[in-house]
């Protein structure tokens, strides 16, 4: 087989280009996640939830950018309250399930272990 008739991929500097393409976008995107553009990407509902404010700057800027009727906007409230009871109840739920894990690793550890796992727990946070 010739090197004209080889696959151009086959070439090495087609898959050396790729390659650097491929390693600069993931430091690229690696960087920019470090610095803020994660919580950019990855948005939660969490603030609007807590924030009783929020949560009604948000009803108001749908009712105006979806021109909602009344009974719409009532119904949307009740939507909102209802996935911020369910929402409360997951947290809290998820909030259990840590603890009991956390629990059940410390009750397993001996005591030196234990101090460097509170000591691993608290650098995370």
């Amino acid at each position: 087989m010739k090197a004209a008739e080889r696959a151009a991929w086959r070439n090495p500097r087609v898959l050396t280009t790729l390659l650097l393409v491929f390693i600069s976008g993931a430091f690229v995107g690696a960087v920019g996640m470090r610095f803020g553009l994660h919580d950019h990407f990855h948005r939660t509902t969490e603030g609007t939830l807590k924030d009783p404010k929020a949560s009604q700057m948000f009803l108001e800027h749908c009712q105006k950018d979806l021109n909602l009727s009344p009974q719409q906007v009532t119904e949307m409230r009740h939507i909102l309250d209802d996935y911020k009871f369910y929402y409360q109840n997951m947290q809290e739920q998820l909030d259990e399930v840590r603890a009991t894990g956390k629990t059940r690793i410390i009750e397993m550890l001996n005591d030196d272990q234990r101090k460097k796992f509170e000591k691993l727990l608290a650098e995370l946070k």
